[in-house]
Parts: C-alpha cells; structure tokens; sequence
C-alpha cells in the first residue's frame, strides 16, 4: 500500500478540518496514512516570527478566522477559537508522539475537536487527561511516557526533520517521492499524486 506522511501542528487551524478528513480521503484512495506532529514555533522563529502570521497580520487572521468558518460549515465541523491564539500545543505534540498508530490519530483528532471545536485549552494537562481517557487510552502511562526525555528528544528531532524536508507550514503532504503539498486544500491533491506510487 502507498503512504503519505501527514505532518500537522495542533495550534495550525487549516490542520484541524486536515485532520478531520483526510482518513477517509486516503481510504478511497488506498493510501495509508503516517500522522506526524511536530511545532511550528522552531520554524517561524527562523522567520523572526514570535506570534502567529496571523495575529501578526490582522488582515490574514481575519480572512483565516472567516474562511475556517466557511470551511467547517461545509464540512459540518464545530468551530469556536481558542483563546487565546495560538494556543501552546507543546504537550499535546509530546503525547501525540507517545502514542503510535491507530491511537496516535484517534488522540490528535479528539485534540482538534476539543481545540476548535470546544474552544479548550489544550495546554492544560487536565484536557489532556480527559481526552487520553475519552480516547480509550492509559491518561497516567501516556502522559509519564510524553514527558520523558527520549520522547521530549523526539519531538525535536521531529520539528528539525520537518525544517530539513522545507516545510512551508502545516497541514503539509509529504509523499515517499519527496513532494509537499501545503494545506486543507491541497489534501486530495496530495493525496493523488501519493496514490500514483
């Protein structure tokens, strides 16, 4: 079967309708999915970046926060932003990584939900704990095997893989053959052209 690795950011707003949908996108198309959190701050701080784009922007947060609204309408997706935003997505990507699989999508779409569609903080170790359980995972084991120092070493390693493949930012499409396709509106796309082998 042909894979695509799908790298999101929990405090990226396009990653959460990404998030929600591209499963059954890969499914049709008989792609497996690997789901790869990393951050963005590492990223945009090269940029000079301290904030969001698009908080730094008005203009671009404003289109964004109008644009989510269509999108999740047409999607039939709950949407209340989080405030504040961005929100801080470091332990939510820690424990997104110290789960595997089938788990480690579960986990990341129930955080998105909570995220944007509920408006919680997901910085909080109690959402945390709520979503680990309403997931059917292990809360305690998950969140002890998030904050090792192996796991906190592979989140890093996770956001400098995503520099050196030269991310624009997320929801992103890598495909085995190197190509990137930014965005919730490049998913089917991506997802073709991984399709093709």
């Amino acid at each position: 079967m042909n894979q695509v690795d799908f790298w999101y950011e929990f405090a990226s707003t396009y990653s959460y309708p990404a998030a929600m949908r591209i499963e059954a996108l890969a499914t049709a198309r008989v792609v497996e999915v690997v789901w790869r959190p990393f951050l963005l701050g590492p990223l945009f701080a090269e940029l000079g970046w301290r904030d969001s784009p698009f908080n730094i922007y008005p203009g671009k947060g404003r289109y964004m926060w109008r644009d989510m609204h269509r999108v999740c309408e047409t999607l039939g997706l709950p949407l209340k932003p989080p405030k504040p935003f961005p929100q801080n997505s470091l332990l939510a990507a820690r424990i997104a990584l110290a789960l595997e699989g089938e788990a480690r999508a579960t986990f990341s779409r129930a955080v998105y939900l909570a995220e944007f569609g509920e408006g919680a903080t997901i910085s909080e170790r109690s959402t945390m704990m709520k979503i680990l359980k309403s997931s059917g995972l292990d809360a305690t084991a998950t969140l002890a095997a998030a904050e090792t120092a192996a796991n906190k070493d592979k989140l890093k390693a996770a956001s400098d893989t995503a520099k050196s493949i030269g991310l624009p930012g997320a929801p992103c499409l890598v495909t085995p053959d190197g190509e990137i396709f930014w965005g919730n509106d490049r998913l089917e796309q991506g997802l073709d052209w991984a399709a093709r082998g």
